[in-house]
């Protein structure tokens, strides 16, 4: 029996030069073996400056109708974050496709922010020992600093109390509380409750089926606001995702499942930070985005 053909020297040396799609679907394909279903991935990248917007929603369904779904779907999340309400349409898009009505997520890395609300609508995260989840609260960007909502809020309102409770030097409070607008506070909490929201809703549909609103809200509280974490970008590893009720199964880096998932993470990885800003494909189609 003949071997297999094999695409020719000089054009698998361009296909790995420019990172083509075709170096990732052994990949896909050995992932999907090792799971029983198809895989998806949804790359944006950490070094230009995108976010997860609909845009990527749009992306992500023209690959899930594309695919024969009625096993499930797993999804290879790879972001520093973005809009909630694109992450929630995503989570709503999962479900909808998928023939089990859930899926799974994949962290070879990091999936932060939004990324993380991605995979709290997950029926389970599969992560390794360095995987990586982040706090949801929403940010604020000022110039070239980032602020978080959460932290402006409470400082307005510890503020306006010590102006309050002040019998007689009201003129420094007065003085500071000049730089905050009342009617962005309230856009503030609007965004914090929005973010708590979206992340209730999903758990409570999905991985804490059965669990009311305030237990879940206890048991994620690490993801709710910096009080714990002390900053939007420290890490919550596997085991303190656990801890907080989140179904995780962990994956030995050693394991050959893990190592097919290392690789797709690395060429993908790579792909995002050079030749494109996203990438959303899965063993048999690709969609990407330029970079801005």
């Amino acid at each position: 029996m003949s071997a297999p053909r094999r695409a020719p020297i000089y054009e698998r040396v361009l296909e790995e030069r420019e990172q083509g799609h075709a170096t990732r679907q052994d990949a896909f394909r050995s992932i999907s073996e090792h799971l029983g279903r198809p895989v998806v991935s949804l790359f944006t990248s950490f070094r230009y400056p995108v976010m997860i917007d609909d845009s990527d929603a749009d992306m992500l369904e023209g690959v899930l109708r594309s695919l024969d779904l009625s096993s499930g779907l797993a999804l290879c999340i790879s972001s520093p974050g973005g809009d909630g309400l694109a992450a929630e349409r995503i989570v709503n898009m999962c479900r909808a496709y998928s023939g089990t009505d859930d899926y799974w997520a994949i962290v070879p890395g990091k999936a932060k922010s939004a990324g993380t609300m991605i995979c709290f609508g997950a029926s389970k995260i599969i992560m390794g020992p360095t995987s990586e989840l982040g706090p949801i609260d929403p940010q604020v960007a000022e110039g070239d600093r980032v602020f978080s909502a959460f932290n402006i809020v409470e400082s307005y309102g510890d503020l306006f109390k010590r102006a309050v409770a002040e019998k007689n030097n009201l003129q420094p409070y007065l003085q500071q509380l000049q730089n905050y607008d009342e009617r962005e506070i309230a856009e503030l909490r609007s965004a914090l409750a929005l973010s708590q929201d979206i992340a209730t809703r999903e758990l409570a549909s999905g991985m804490m089926k059965g669990s009311s609103q305030s237990a879940i809200l206890k048991k994620i509280k690490m993801f709710l606001s910096p009080e714990q974490t002390k900053t939007h970008g420290r890490p919550i590893y596997r085991d303190e995702a656990a801890g907080c009720g989140l179904v995780i199964e962990a994956v030995d880096a050693a394991s050959d499942l893990w190592h097919s998932v290392y690789d797709l993470y690395i060429r993908t990885s790579n792909l995002v930070q050079t030749n494109v800003s996203k990438c959303i494909e899965s063993s048999e189609h690709s969609y990407s985005a330029g970079i801005p």
